[in-house]
């Protein structure tokens, strides 16, 4: 464990007095979604001029951060993140935001393993309990991890994010240096917008394939959400959880009873996951909520546990897949858009897990600028990251039909491929293919 700087035994200061702990030259440590700290970001940004390099390390930003706001050049504040929000993303587009490429799953072995000890960790968490224990609320993820490494862990205290129940899922009062007050402002919400016509189309070629008992993962985005929404109307039962992201589309499911965990190998009747983001009415059922289990990333996402469970359906996105089946899932071209997370874990997982099947769902179409373009193509992006290797893929579903990419040569799988996109590009798909040897002549 690092060397404390602080004195041993947690202390309050203020928010000012915390902030001003910074020096140049430090690395810091703003955690994840929840448990990013607000009122000590806003004092540290009232010091920019102050400071130079201070490099600070985040991910799923779901607030504005005031250190990027005054400092919208870069010059003071360096911001390194592990998985873009919409918001990281824009600061990623104005060129003071870089990506640092992980498996969210491993995060806890970068820290202990790779990233140097971090000078200062500033968690915001619930209010501190009777045992001295600091909630991490709804964002367990590598947080545990972060703390062993840090050389000054300081909470920020706050009475509006949910306080949840599982597997080291909070801080004591002994490894704390220093405790401030925050806004008790209420927990960041995710819009969930209602499944298109298109979302559900995917969604019931994959309710095809979940039967009762299955383990579902389910991944952030409207198709993976859709599939939550029919399965309301269909007559499976008894499912389990095992997921990196819990959803608004799972608590519903949860509320109708369809969730019972009964037929799970681990956690049998809880629901395990690493963080939620959602509605208030996903954080107010959580809140306390035995039947939850928070766990640390490397036990929801690492896939050697993932198979341990029976029936694993792992159900996530893509933006674009090429005609021997890789998926592009976090960029378009140079400019990055999200991140890997636990896409490819949860592929591997699942394909692993005693009658397991992994599914990448994506529509088969998108407008750029006002032209309609195909999301399968004979080649990726330029630059494009690969997310989901060809080897790797499982089911892919589209409006227009589902294929399975295992077993199957270069040219079946275009074929396949082909057979699911929209109808307009399909000619044109298999010329080029055909051209570029996918397909050899007289191969079908």
């Amino acid at each position: 464990m690092a060397q404390r700087i602080a004195a041993v035994g947690a202390r309050r200061i203020t928010p000012k007095e915390a902030a001003g702990l910074v020096t140049s030259g430090m690395w810091l440590d703003y955690g994840a979604s929840l448990c990013q700290p607000d009122v000590f970001d806003a004092e540290l940004a009232q010091r920019m001029e102050e400071l130079r390099s201070v490099k600070i390390r985040a991910c799923l930003t779901m607030r504005p951060r005031a250190v990027l706001e005054a400092d919208p050049t870069g010059d003071h504040f360096v911001w390194i993140n592990l998985h873009f929000s919409g918001y990281d993303r824009r600061k990623h587009d104005a060129g003071i935001a870089n990506y640092l490429p992980v498996n969210l799953g491993e995060i806890p072995d970068y820290y202990r393993r790779f990233i140097d000890p971090v000078d200062i960790v500033i968690l915001k968490t619930c209010p501190m309990d009777a045992d001295g224990y600091f909630n991490l609320s709804a964002a367990s993820f590598w947080h545990r991890a972060l703390i062993e490494r840090a050389r000054m862990v300081i909470v920020e205290e706050s009475s509006g994010l949910p306080h949840v129940m599982g597997e080291q899922t909070g801080v004591h009062i002994s490894e704390v240096d220093y405790i401030i007050r925050g806004d008790d402002a209420p927990a960041a919400e995710l819009p969930n917008p209602p499944p298109t016509d298109v979302d559900r189309a995917v969604a019931r070629l994959i309710i095809s394939e979940i039967e009762d008992g299955s383990c579902l993962q389910i991944g952030i985005g409207g198709m993976p959400n859709a599939v939550c929404s029919l399965l309301r109307e269909s007559p499976v039962k008894d499912l389990g959880i095992h997921t990196e992201m819990l959803t608004d589309g799972i608590i519903d499911l949860y509320r109708d009873g369809r969730i019972t965990g009964a037929r799970k190998q681990l956690n049998p009747g809880k629901i395990a996951c690493t963080f939620a983001l959602g509605s208030r009415h996903l954080y107010d059922t959580i809140d306390r909520n035995a039947d939850f289990h928070f766990c640390p990333v490397d036990y929801t996402n690492l896939p050697h546990i993932i198979m341990q469970n029976d029936r694993v359906l792992a159900i996530n996105n893509t933006t674009q897949i090429d005609l021997q089946g890789q998926a592009a899932s976090e960029s378009d071209g140079h400019r990055h858009i999200s991140g890997t997370g636990g896409q490819l874990q949860f592929v591997r997982g699942a394909y692993a897990s005693k009658g397991g099947k992994s599914f990448i769902c994506l529509a088969s179409t998108y407008d750029k600028r006002g032209e309609r373009r195909s999301r399968i193509v004979p080649s990726l992006t330029q630059c494009n990251i690969v997310t989901t290797p060809r080897t790797d893929m499982m089911y892919v579903a589209t409006e227009y039909g589902m294929v399975n990419l295992k077993g199957r040569s270069v040219a079946e799988r275009a074929r396949a491929l082909i057979s699911i996109a929209h109808p307009d590009f399909r000619e044109a798909l298999e010329r080029e293919a055909y051209e570029n040897r996918l397909i050899p002549s007289g191969y079908f």
